[in-house]
């Protein structure tokens, strides 16, 4: 199937965006109800009448589609994109025309783990590399994460986006080519030596990388391992934990292309109705999870696992879960990896998801 690639300019193709917005975030992820022209089915924003919305149709139908906000236009950024992205440091060192947000990545169902996202993406790259775009931002589910580091993404905030419209995101941020490509395009350009220098925002991005988010992807070494095992070690001793009875040649093994997330107290980090169905597993603080109504119907704590009935029987969440004391830290396993393991490495999906039954028939002692 060939696909057709393009900005939406006329009003029939920013309605086509906008339709297939609407399916996506009201109906499939059940966000921006309260904002939606739920008549007409279109899912308008502010931010559409001066960004470029890139999509991939067959005719009529509109397969996928993005938003991209351009620093250089007379608009420039929205308040929301500059509080949402970090963006004042950024913008304090370097012209605005440098930059670039990407937003509202959206593609159907039956077209998911196809090409077609790799391939729009590539398109609109073009549109950004024509206007000298090097530094670009955007934010994921963190179920996705590992899949946007591996395009060369990197996470840098020091907080994660959390919003009851938004749900919990993770901002992340991608260079034109690398991180030279910013050399001497600041406004404190050049040295007294005459040597190109890097904007202080995106030095400090490159040095202190990672901000609330650590992945697997990023970090070598057996640090990253090691954090979690200790988190881990200290959270079995009172009970049966996610990863109990591993080995450390085990854990690693299930690490592979892991994150762990910071989180503060009320943010959100599932919410009931969402499709993402990876798991979380708690290395640190307490969450609760809640029901429609508020009431809270669990408390977790160091190495309970948190989304997994939704990964079982593959429907969606069931509960709202968010921090509610300050330092969460969080380990995420996305379904993919999931997915892969226990089609790779039976022996040692069989032990995690024993652990996790064990858990569950506790919980179901507990309450009963």
């Amino acid at each position: 199937m060939s696909f057709e690639f393009g900005l939406a300019e006329r009003p029939d193709e920013i309605a086509g965006v906008q339709n297939l917005r609407y399916d996506v975030y009201v109906e499939e992820l059940a966000r921006y109800g309260d904002r939606a022209d739920h008549e007409r089915r279109l899912l308008i924003e502010p931010e559409d009448s001066y960004s470029w919305m890139v999509y991939a149709r067959d005719g009529d139908n509109y397969l996928a589609a993005g938003r991209l906000t351009w620093g250089g236009n007379p608009e420039g950024f929205s308040d929301r994109q500059l509080d949402q992205y970090r963006l004042q440091p950024f913008l304090d060192d370097m012209p605005a025309s440098l930059m670039a947000v990407g937003e509202r990545l959206m593609v159907r169902p039956e077209f998911r783990g196809t090409p077609l996202l790799v391939e729009m993406l590539g398109w609109a790259t073009e549109t950004l590399d024509a206007y000298d775009v090097r530094l670009s931002f955007g934010a994921c589910e963190p179920h996705l994460l590992s899949l946007y580091v591996g395009q060369g993404n990197l996470t840098y905030a020091d907080k994660n986006i959390n919003s009851a419209g938004a749900g919990y995101l993770i901002p992340i941020v991608r260079f034109k080519t690398d991180a030279d490509a910013l050399l001497g395009a600041g406004y404190e350009s050049h040295d007294d030596a005459g040597n190109a220098l890097m904007p202080r925002s995106v030095a400090k991005l490159v040095s202190n990388q990672g901000g609330a988010v650590t992945s697997s992807v990023l970090e070598t070494g057996t640090h990253y391992r090691g954090t979690i095992e200790e988190a881990l070690r200290i959270a079995a001793i009172e009970r049966t934990v996610a990863f109990a009875d591993f080995t450390s040649e085990e854990l690693a093994r299930c690490l592979a292309r892991s994150t762990t997330i910071e989180c503060q107290k009320g943010d959100v980090i599932l919410k009931a109705g969402g499709t993402a169905r990876n798991i979380f597993v708690v290395l640190e603080g307490v969450l609760e999870a809640r029901d429609e109504n508020g009431t809270v119907v669990g408390v977790l704590s160091p190495g309970d696992a948190i989304g997994e009935t939704a990964f079982l029987l593959d429907q969606p969440r069931s509960a709202d879960v968010a921090a509610v004391t300050d330092g969460v830290r969080l380990l995420s396993l996305s379904e993919g990896t999931m997915r892969k393991m226990i089609h790779d490495d039976p022996i040692i999906a069989a032990k995690f998801l024993l652990n996790l039954s064990r858990m569950l028939c506790h919980r179901l002692l507990v309450s009963n």
